[in-house]
């Protein structure tokens, strides 16, 4: 897609407005950063940051058994869930490589709502319209549907000072709500990928989106509350070990490597991808995705290989960065199952330069907040 045809979300101007460095990412103009990565980092740990993420995908799937229907697609029991009650899942091929992960939030057993990434979402759109062709009607609102995101330990007290009602501060994890916020219908959601308490706000596609991104910088500006780009998002959600589509997880990996067996549910009943799971948990993999810390000073960046004694590459890096709150250069990587385990020393490759550094396998997350 050339840089003509780049699409913008509603809050665009806002990030001009603020001094945003605006990037291509999956086909939209985004910020990648506003103040600085490290700051808006350490913002989002410390006081909250907004993030606009309304280049993400929705889907409303609708039928007398919505929530079924989507549960013969994806990996987790989202049949269990309760109306108003959301879970993070994947959605796999027959050959049970990952498609894409989603949020799927249950409005009630007859009505769904699918978030996908937004480099998937002219994947995801005909893989369910295909998959649910005359059982069920399946509705692109993208759109329609502007996404501020609202990560950090001051999140709720700012969605209180934009008007939301006292439910949005009693719901749990991964729970919605509908509500007002600047006297604008919303719907909020207790999720988010940087590791941190916080919501998603699901609004209007229009300036009530801006409206709201304007007022929540402004309550919490004296607190350091600051808006926040990619780049930030991508070093919160490392920390955390959230996989990033297209980095840890496609179409060439299983959620059982990439350590996403949590949101595989064998015993559910039949879903895409099951019979190549069920083969896979039996044989045992043969590759895991790890986190790992340099040893050496050096970072370690997506495409850069993992090599044995012999110069060999034996895997590849699919993260990397510096920590702000670690203050340290980690990485995700997949190995050998036999490299896997906390403790084995492994060393990585730039393939442009050559030049190998030392790391060692670590427990992940690497960072994980006080509850």
């Amino acid at each position: 897609m050339s840089e003509t045809t780049l699409r913008r979300t509603p809050l665009f101007d806002e990030h001009k407005a603020l001094g945003g460095r605006i990037v291509p990412f999956c086909g939209w103009e985004l910020p990648v950063q506003y103040s600085g990565i490290v700051d808006e980092h350490h913002a989002v740990r410390k006081a909250a940051g907004l993030f606009d993420v309304s280049h993400m995908g929705e889907l409303v799937i609708e039928a007398p058994s919505a929530i079924h229907l989507v549960g013969e697609l994806v990996t987790n029991d989202v049949e269990r869930l309760n109306d108003g009650q959301a879970k993070y899942t994947v959605c796999c091929n027959d050959k049970g490589t990952i498609l894409d992960d989603l949020i799927i939030y249950k409005i009630s057993s007859e009505k769904v709502l699918v978030v996908c990434n937004a480099s998937n979402r002219d994947k995801i759109v005909p893989h369910f319209q295909r998959e649910l062709a005359g059982r069920a009607t399946v509705t692109d609102v993208s759109d329609k549907t502007a996404l501020i995101a609202v990560q950090g330990p001051l999140a709720m007290s700012l969605l209180k000072g934009a008007g939301a009602d006292g439910r949005v501060e009693e719901i749990p994890a991964f729970h919605f709500t509908d509500t007002t916020l600047c006297n604008v219908p919303c719907t909020v959601a207790r999720t988010g990928y940087t590791g941190e308490d916080g919501v998603e706000i699901f609004c209007p596609w229009s300036e009530d989106a801006a409206r709201i991104w304007r007022t929540l910088l402004a309550l919490g500006k004296e607190q350091g509350v600051k808006p926040a780009g990619l780049g930030a998002r991508d070093t919160l959600r490392l920390e955390c070990k959230m996989a990033l589509y297209g980095n840890d997880i496609d179409e060439t990996t299983t959620p059982l490597e990439a350590g996403l067996g949590w949101t595989v549910k064998l015993d559910k009943g039949d879903f895409k991808g099951r019979d190549a799971l069920v083969a896979q948990q039996k044989e045992g993999v043969s590759r895991k995705l790890v986190g790992f810390e340099m040893t050496d000073r050096a970072i370690a960046r997506h495409g850069y290989e993992v090599v044995d004694g012999a110069g060999s590459v034996i895997g590849h890096v699919t993260s990397g960065s510096p920590s702000p709150t670690i203050g340290k250069n980690i990485g995700l990587a997949y190995v050998p199952a036999a490299l896997a385990p906390v403790g084995t020393a492994i060393t990585v490759r730039d393939p442009a330069r050559g030049r190998t550094a030392n790391a060692v396998v670590v427990k992940t997350p690497f960072y994980k907040r006080a509850k």
